[in-house]
């Protein structure tokens, strides 16, 4: 069983930036494909960024330009770096790491856009 803390959400004003953190219970880390999804009120969870094992990255249309997602393979961590934030960021994000035959989420943090 990995564990994954998540760390970093909080409340920040329309423009401003955050940086997520998630650091995995594991060494054996980098074979993980990791991802970040968030859960706003009332709607579904959606995707917001992936990083394979091999970085290949994925973002969500709504976060491009905006978001960036990284991984210290030594650190065991992966790493969402957000700026330019709108209130529409809103929402609970999740940590998820992934192989072929293991999902694994993180218990959530909030993140607030508000002035």
């Amino acid at each position: 069983q990995v564990q994954l803390v998540e760390s970093g959400g909080g409340l920040v004003q329309p423009g401003g930036s955050l940086r997520l953190s998630c650091t995995a219970s594991t060494s054996f880390f980098s074979p993980y494909a990791m991802g970040w999804y968030r859960q706003a009120p009332g709607k579904q969870r959606e995707l917001v960024a992936t990083i394979t094992s091999g970085n290949v990255i994925n973002y969500a249309v709504s976060v491009l330009g905006r978001f960036t997602i990284s991984r210290d393979n030594a650190k065991n961590t992966v790493y969402l770096q957000m700026n330019s934030l709108k209130p529409e960021d809103t929402a609970v994000y999740y940590c998820n790491a992934r192989t072929s035959y293991s999902d694994y989420w993180g218990q959530g943090t909030q993140v607030t856009v508000s002035s």
